[in-house]
């Protein structure tokens, strides 16, 4: 393709995408930080000190507290973050099994005593706004999908500004900024400099950001896909009126896999189980294999395991591009570069924004200016 055309790409792709692009940077900046705020503006709760051997309750006295505190509620998940938040068990009930995400409660438990140490009200604050408006802008699935498309046009124009990069400092020192020259050129180069520097960030988050809008996509496939044929045999079999004990369940699970940390128990009839099965899905203990899952079904009736299965590759794509969209697998340093990035990335989108509304030329003239470096354009105040 020509130059021509690659400009028009860039021109095109990038005004669409910029100020849903803006919006996601600004969002996203407090988000990279959501742990730390959380204590700030949340009043996080904390588990009181015990001594370090005291263990941890039984599953089904958890569960039964929970219950006990959200009557005609059901559980759907429980799980756990030690790191951040250690001796805590975090249960996730509804109305039903198969509520909306938002409908859903969390009520904070003591994993040693079963005492409740917090239940929040509807989600709401600083940090859920900021959250909803990056991930869905409070549309659900098609806002979420609407914003994977806007991260593509995103990814294109990256590549075809890297593309228009090429020619444009063919001429020209590597950071050249002219500021004696016209305002236009001097921003002209502040743009192309700012986002050669952020080139390999910004294509890393704009990718992992459109993987993260398929995760409902994806669940979904692995649902009729290894989940569906791992329970074949319970295709035909109702389900289950009487659950067995959950801490058994997690005992048997157990059993199955060595040197792992548990992460998530999600009951029978939810999305990340089957109608019949708790499935319980363990975490590894290295900063990469921390964000990848091995899911344990357990009969919830019979609590017989079945055999384990990895996770298929998409999953394990999904579950690797999250924590890396916001920079979380190399603790605060790695998240100050990805807000430092990200404000770059703003001034990128901004500078972009500024020589659009500036314009004054025809495409030939700029496919020109983009082709001798700039060195033709007119002095201008």
């Amino acid at each position: 393709m020509n130059v021509k055309l690659w400009f028009l790409i860039h021109k095109w792709t990038s005004l669409v995408c910029t100020l849903f692009l803006l919006m996601l940077c600004i969002t996203g900046l407090p988000l990279i930080f959501h742990h730390e705020l959380e204590h700030v503006l949340e009043d996080g709760v904390e588990a009181p000190v015990m001594p370090a051997d005291t263990p941890m309750a039984s599953l089904d006295v958890l569960g039964e507290r929970a219950l006990s505190a959200r009557p005609g509620d059901v559980i759907r998940f429980m799980f756990w973050d030690e790191e951040d938040h250690p001796h805590q068990t975090f249960v996730s009930m509804a109305a039903s099994l198969d509520a909306a995400p938002d409908d859903s409660r969390l009520i904070t438990l003591d994993s040693r005593t079963g005492a409740v140490l917090d239940e929040p009200g509807p989600p709401g604050g600083f940090l859920y706004i900021m959250f909803k408006l990056h991930v869905d802008m409070f549309a659900g699935l098609p806002g979420m999908l609407f914003l994977g498309f806007m991260g593509l046009l995103f990814v294109v124009a990256i590549i075809s500004g890297v593309v228009l990069y090429t020619p444009f400092m063919r001429k020209l020192d590597f950071g050249t900024v002219r500021r004696q020259r016209s305002k236009r050129l001097k921003w002209l180069d502040l743009h192309n400099l700012l986002g050669v520097v952020t080139l390999v960030w910004a294509l890393v988050v704009g990718l992992t950001g459109v993987i993260n809008t398929l995760s409902p996509i994806v669940v979904g496939l692995w649902q009729q896909g290894q989940l569906a044929a791992m329970t074949a045999d319970y295709a035909d079999q109702p389900p289950p009126t009487q659950m067995g004990s959950v801490q058994q369940a997690l005992d048997t699970a157990n059993g199955r896999v060595e040197g792992m940390h548990l992460s998530l128990i999600a009951w029978p009839g939810t999305r990340f189980s089957s109608q019949h099965h708790y499935g319980v899905f363990f975490r590894g203990d290295t900063p990469l294999t921390a964000r990848l899952l091995q899911p344990v079904l357990i009969d919830a009736g019979s609590g017989q395991a079945l055999e384990p299965e990895a996770l298929p590759w998409y999953v394990q794509t999904l579950l690797l591009s999250q924590p890396l969209h916001f920079g979380d697998y190399g603790g605060m340093p790695l998240k100050v570069i990805w807000a430092l990035l990200d404000i770059i990335t703003i001034a990128v989108l901004i500078s972009g924004l500024y020589l659009w509304l500036g314009r004054r030329a025809s495409t030939a003239r700029r496919v020109d200016e983009v082709n001798s470096g700039g060195l033709t354009e007119d002095a201008q105040p």
